[in-house]
């Protein structure tokens, strides 16, 4: 049998894994340098309250790919869950994404969709044609008034710069509704698992031709051991960033508990300048299925990628795209590595966007690597 290296035991490498492991072909080794598998989507219950804690922040699975829901079910039961995000500014709690709710509240009327759509055209910046920034694109969507409240602070706090210096590719992910639908998803499938995402990971790993090392860094040193190598680590990280290093932010959290409940609601943001954290996310909610009397919430705050943190979000600005550039080309000259997952390709990627490509790196490279 060949020996395969999955690098990250979250769910890129987890989904490889298996679908190799299953063809009775391959024996598996998946290493990651923490001590958990999961990634980023790592949940564990509190052993003081019972809460499902989503370590590094919020995740709600959504997609729309029946493939790739129907796959996640089969590790674990996913109940449906609609993600209704509130936010706080000036001393006022709207809903999110911006709806006919919220343009109402905001102005003070009572708009019907078509009423709303004249006024918010009326409201955009029609001298801005083709938008380039992330603050072009906002106001050419939906003017001055609702970019300062709801966009403005809460982006500058995010990512650590002025939105005139982000792509504007960067707020296409943020819909504007004309309705009074607040569900921040717009996928037929939506849903938490039951046992949480380290539980569905678990199943995935769970196979008698995959072996799980945790506390394990990659080493360029072992590729010659192997048949092949799938790589979710970051993809300067694999060159030693010798190129130099791509641009991150990172999160960081303080942790509250107390009696009861704090918000009531899962995500909070707050989008004022003059409060320092992003967001409260208040993970009891995550799992409404569940009643407790105790409730744990995090403050969740953001900063630069130091060499010690954990990347989430790539910045992709112009001098990144450069050094990715320069990596892409290395990745080409090299045969028995795949990249891929949200670190190894320098993408933003949602949990269901990350699944469906593992599953189609897997099946891309089962084709080629047919038996003799």
């Amino acid at each position: 049998m060949k020996k395969i290296l999955v690098v990250g035991a979250g769910f890129s490498g987890a989904v490889v894994a298996n679908s190799l492991a299953k063809t009775g072909r391959y024996l598996v080794e998946v290493i990651d340098e923490r001590s958990h598998i999961g990634g980023n989507c790592h949940t564990e219950k509190d052993p003081d309250t019972g809460i499902m804690i989503h370590k590094y922040g919020p995740h709600i699975f959504h997609t729309s790919n029946e493939v790739v829901w129907d796959y996640v079910n089969r590790f674990d039961r996913f109940i449906p869950f609609v993600n209704r995000v509130k936010s706080v500014y000036n001393g006022q709690v709207y809903s999110l994404p911006i709806n006919l709710h919220t343009i109402n509240q905001f102005y003070g009327k009572a708009f019907s969709p078509a009423e709303a759509i004249d006024w918010i055209k009326e409201k955009g910046d029609k001298s801005i044609l083709d938008p380039k920034t992330f603050e072009e694109q906002a106001k050419k969507f939906v003017g001055e008034e609702l970019y300062k409240a709801f966009f403005y602070g809460y982006t500058k706090k995010q990512w650590g710069c002025e939105p005139a210096d982000l792509p504007a590719s960067i707020l296409k992910r943020l819909p504007v509704r004309f309705s009074y639908d607040d569900n921040y998803y717009n996928d037929r499938f939506q849903g938490i698992p039951e046992n949480g995402y380290s539980y569905v990971i678990e199943k995935i790993l769970t196979h008698k031709f995959i072996t799980v090392k945790l506390n394990e860094k990659f080493s360029n040193e072992s590729r010659s051991n192997y048949h092949h190598i799938f790589y979710t680590g970051p993809i300067d990280a694999f060159f030693s960033f010798h190129h130099g290093r791509l641009g991150y932010r990172t999160v960081f959290f303080k942790e509250y508990r107390k009696d009861g409940d704090h918000q009531g609601n899962p995500v909070i943001n707050y989008a004022d300048e003059s409060v320092p954290y992003t967001r409260i996310h208040e993970h009891k909610h995550f799992t409404p299925w569940e009643s407790f009397d105790k409730t744990i919430y995090f403050e969740e705050y953001s900063k630069e990628t130091s060499e010690v943190d954990i990347p989430y979000y790539p910045k992709r600005l112009e001098g990144d795209l450069k050094i990715l550039k320069l990596y892409e080309e290395e990745v080409e000259q090299i045969k028995n590595v795949s990249f891929l997952g949200r670190l190894a390709t320098y993408r933003y990627l949602d949990m269901h966007q990350i699944i469906e490509e593992a599953l189609e790196c897997a099946e891309r490279y089962l084709e080629k690597d047919v038996p003799v």
